[in-house]
């Protein structure tokens, strides 16, 4: 064999093995745990949700997932860390429609675009919006309530789990559209919210199926915000359905990761997600606790997210919120 072709069969295999050693790398992600930062304190329904897909997660990956809870400024802190960290799909963000549509039009300098600064995995659950009525207000439907709340302009209140929550946007924009002047009570968390309609502190309150779940018998449940009726409460009729105005938008969770994060690491946690959700086992912990199955392509969901930023930001700017970190 001659020198020449002793040196091409050397590089020819040279380039083969570092070939071979590349893609060996990639099949191996992930080799160590994924921290998943969940930018709220333990117990919220993201943190509810990915418990219930967790072990079959991890099964898949073929690692541990360690939730990681970074909670303050409406989610802003865990979130910055995210963006901030290295782009090698080891460190992930579990948010809410706040955290990726909302806060940037609602928090002064947020230092950062959810958009240009994440790379969307996916949609882990939406929750979707159940509107309820104190039992004692006297109406039993929207139509019979959207009278009463004009009669009753400036004299009934609507609750939140916090200021410039999905809930608080949501119920500020019916209150609008119906011309009721309500004035918003904001609390610090759900419970406390849920607790001051059965009081009748506040007569509207908008929050996810654990709601009707628990005290179906003492609140009036005027609708949901889907497109289809919930199957865990089907005698309630959608939005639509009760002639409501198009105003009301549920909660989501979503996974994302640094910007500059490998687009086949990406891959894996979409094909591994979507498959998981997919789980009947999965589907039917998930309606239980008031939550419906993300489906689709990082591409897709990054499109949908597009659409619905805008309408954000156009309702932030039309209730004058501002908050500062």
């Amino acid at each position: 064999m001659t020198d020449t072709l002793c040196r091409h069969t050397f590089m020819w295999a040279a380039a083969v093995s570092l070939a071979c050693a590349a893609a060996a790398a990639q099949a191996a992600y992930p080799e160590r745990p994924v921290r998943i930062v969940l930018p709220y304190a333990a117990g919220a329904a993201g943190d509810t949700a990915i418990r219930l897909v967790q072990p079959m997660l991890e099964k898949r990956l073929g690692q541990p997932l360690i939730v990681d809870y970074r909670s303050g400024a409406g989610g802003n802190i865990g979130v910055q860390e995210v963006v901030n960290a290295k782009p090698d799909g080891y460190t992930l963000v579990l948010g809410a429609t706040n955290n990726f549509a909302i806060n940037q039009f609602l928090y002064d300098k947020l230092g950062f675009d959810p958009l240009a600064d994440l790379a969307m995995v996916g949609k882990l659950a939406d929750v979707p919006a159940f509107i309820y009525l104190s039992a004692a207000v006297p109406a039993r439907d929207y139509a019979g309530f959207a009278q009463y709340a004009r009669a009753q302009a400036g004299k009934l209140n609507y609750g939140s789990p916090g200021a410039g929550t999905t809930p608080h946007l949501s119920a500020f924009m019916l209150s609008d559209a119906m011309q009721a002047n309500m004035t918003h009570v904001p609390y610090r968390g759900s419970p406390l919210g849920v607790q001051a309609l059965l009081a009748n502190d506040v007569q509207l309150y908008i929050g996810g199926y654990s709601v009707a779940a628990a005290f179906q018998d003492r609140v009036k449940v005027l609708a949901v915000a889907s497109p289809e009726r919930y199957p865990g409460l089907d005698s309630v009729p959608t939005t639509a359905e009760a002639g409501m105005p198009d105003v009301v938008m549920s909660n989501w969770w979503a996974l994302a990761a640094p910007k500059g994060t490998d687009p086949a690491v990406i891959g894996t946690w979409s094909r591994a997600l979507n498959e998981v959700l997919a789980l009947p086992e999965v589907r039917a912990a998930f309606l239980k606790a008031g939550f419906v199955p993300g489906t689709g392509t990082p591409a897709q969901f990054e499109a949908e997210l597009r659409k619905e930023v805008p309408r954000w930001r156009d309702i932030v700017r039309k209730s004058g919120i501002s908050l500062s970190q």
